[in-house]
Formats: C-alpha cells, structure tokens, sequence
C-alpha cells in the first residue's frame, strides 16, 4: 500500500490530505508525525509559506525515508497588509490557541468597515522524495481561496480562522467552519494545492519512491 509522510501532528489536517490525495492517488495511506520516531521538528524562520513548508519537508524525509508532505499555511488579511501571515498559527503569542488568535483578529479589525475586510488564506504544500536515479526531489505548489473576515465566530468545522471566514467562491454567506468537508475541498486553499501536487505524488509512488517506513 502507498504511503506518503505528512510532517503534521494536527488530526483535522490528516484527516483532509487523506480525503483529497486519496481521490487521485488510490489506496494511499497518509501518515502523520506519530507514525515515525520522534525527531526535532525544525524551527518555522522562513519569510514565507513555501520556505516554511520546504524546511517541514526536508526534515521529515530525512527522518521517515518516505515521501514527505508538509504544508504552511494562515490567513493574510487586506487590512493588516497581509498578516497574519506566515505567523497565523502564533498570532497572539505562545502556546498556539486558535481561539486566542481568533479573538485577536477580531479585535485589531474591530474599527475597519466590511467592504475592507477582504482577505485570502493561502497554502504552499511541499513534497520531497528520491528520484528513480536516487537523488532528493523537491516540489512546491501553491494555493489561494479569497474572502473576507467577518465581525464573530460561527460554526464548528474546520479549524484556526475557519469559524470568521466566508469563501468568496460559494453560493451561500457560510463560514468555512459551516460548510460541509466536501464542500471545503472543493474551494480551499489546502484543496487546490493537494489537487495540484497529487500527480507528483503518484509518479514518485509509480517510480519506485515510496520509502518504507521505519
């Protein structure tokens, strides 16, 4: 059976890549950080989604041998000229909480009106696998699914800034906390870039690079 690393402990996020990657990659198996020995994750420094996702990557598949997914990702509002950013995840400080984070957001956009709550949530997943001739491969794709942030938190799907953000590409006003997992594929960020590198992975996996796992 195939399988592919995704350097996340995050269940939500195991769960989706599992759901996209196995419509075009049959019978893959998606493992997470709890299916290999323990390693020092790497410090998340870089200045943008593709680095942090790169760095996330290298370090798993130095570790697992396998093909190694890692993605980063967060929400660049208009308003703030782009943040939260790279830094969604640590937005109001450490330990991460996604509700602090939420309530932060909301309080720094509290005076900004809703036609200038436009924002994007942006992805950049990274896989790296050995070639057939045995040399690392390193592959980036990228994501966008445009919006706006609204004024509360609504609904109980998804996860970090999914309960104050309505997806431009829909035909209702839902958050994409309240719109269903199917649904969210279909437009989200994460979606579209794990639809893009889904045929990278099936040729490294038909190529012979699928690792074994420790």
């Amino acid at each position: 059976m195939p399988e592919v690393f995704l350097a996340s402990r995050n269940a939500k996020k195991l769960a989706e890549m599992q759901r996209i990657l196995g419509e075009a990659v049959p019978g893959l198996t998606v493992l997470g950080l709890d299916d290999v020995p323990p390693y020092d994750e790497p410090v998340e420094d870089a200045p943008d989604f593709v680095g942090n996702a790169l760095l996330k990557a290298r370090a798993g598949f130095a570790v697992s041998g396998l093909p190694t997914l890692a993605d980063d990702s967060g929400l660049c509002v208009d308003a703030l000229n782009g943040m939260p950013g790279v830094l969604s995840a640590r937005w109001s400080g450490p330990p991460k909480d996604d509700d602090r984070n939420n309530r932060l957001l909301l309080d720094q956009l509290q005076d900004v009106p809703d036609e200038r709550r436009g924002a994007e949530f942006r992805c950049s997943v990274a896989l790296v696998y050995r070639g057939t001739s045995g040399e690392v491969v390193e592959e980036a794709v990228a994501g966008v699914m445009r919006g706006r942030v609204i004024r509360d938190l609504r609904g109980t799907g998804g996860f970090g800034y999914d309960v104050l953000f309505i997806p431009d590409d829909q035909d209702g006003e839902l958050t994409s906390a309240e719109i269903s997992p199917a649904e969210k594929d279909l437009i989200s960020h994460r979606g579209r870039s794990l639809r893009a590198i889904a045929p990278v992975i099936s040729a490294a996996l038909g190529g012979g690079s699928s690792g074994s796992r420790p």
